[in-house]
């Protein structure tokens, strides 16, 4: 049975989904209104399921190399943000930025120094970039980028798709197949189900999903919500004492369907995959590719 692969790097500046009412999971009834509207959030996995989990060795390094990815989006995100303000920390769209770099515990000295290094006039703007790829067996590939330099990325996009033997494909061609939408990542287990179900009713959440990790154990809950909603709902569920995994929330693009492919096919996509998460401009990539799939 192959490994599935999970791989999450995104934050709620960069920028999928299947309503749950259809794959709901059925208990005895109860006639009250309440029960009726927890009925359309019962959690149920994504439909790349079906591949179980592998131990991945070396997994707390895969992890801090996560970590690392999305605090570099960050830090370019407060450059962004600074150079745009002047520095002035009350600007809102900064102190937003410096919000989420809190709660992603970002060292408060990478802070420090992005603030000062938007203030160098050698300091180039950051661009937000969406490229799209063609992957093997009908799958697509959305690759988010934050860049001081469109052309960099745009050959090191390309060659890292190319590589794996995928292929560049142009705008909007592989995009439509993708709902752009936010995410939030709720920690939790099975027997909290009932719990993060009807905080994310209250804070008015969309949809939810149960993650599921090795041995289809329930590892957490991705709550998802309208994008301009996504700070709001954030924001209400912890005050609600839902605790956000915050390195793994973020505006996403959800697949509109998962393609099921074959071995071949998916070994293919997981090197593009590995290959454009290699890639230093690279913030965030989105496959509708059964496995591969957030």
């Amino acid at each position: 049975m192959r490994n599935q692969r999970v791989i999450l790097l995104q934050s709620p500046f960069l920028g999928h989904a299947h309503s749950l009412t259809a794959r709901t999971r059925r208990r005895e009834p109860i006639h009250n209104e309440r029960s009726e509207q927890r009925a359309h959030f019962r959690p149920c996995t994504p439909l790349c399921m079906g591949r179980r989990s592998a131990k991945i060795a070396g997994r707390k390094g895969a992890q801090d190399a996560k970590r690392a990815k999305v605090w570099g989006t960050i830090a370019k995100k407060i450059i962004q943000a600074a150079k745009a303000c002047g520095g002035d920390p009350a600007n809102a769209r900064l102190m937003e930025v410096l919000k989420f770099a809190k709660a992603a515990e970002v060292p408060k000295d990478l802070i420090d120094r992005n603030i000062k290094k938007a203030t160098d006039k050698a300091q180039a703007d950051y661009q937000e970039v969406v490229y799209e790829a063609y992957g093997a067996g009908g799958t697509g590939f959305v690759m988010e980028c934050l860049t001081d330099n469109v052309n960099r990325s745009a050959t090191d996009v390309r060659t890292a798709v190319v590589k794996a033997g995928g292929k560049m494909a142009d705008s909007g061609s592989v995009l439509f197949n993708f709902q752009r939408q936010g995410e939030i990542y709720v920690k939790g287990t099975a027997s909290t189900e009932d719990e993060v179900i009807d905080a994310a009713m209250e804070a008015g959440a969309d949809d939810v999903h149960a993650a599921k990790g090795e041995e289809d154990a329930i590892e957490g809950f991705k709550v998802l919500t309208a994008v301009e909603e996504f700070a709001v709902v954030r924001d209400k569920l912890q005050e609600l004492g839902q605790r956000i995994d915050h390195d793994h929330s973020g505006l996403v693009y959800t697949p509109l369907t998962h393609v099921e492919v074959d071995d071949p096919a998916f070994e293919v996509n997981e090197s593009i995959l590995e290959r454009l998460l290699a890639v230093d401009d690279v913030d965030a990539v989105h496959t509708n590719c059964a496995g591969l799939a957030v």
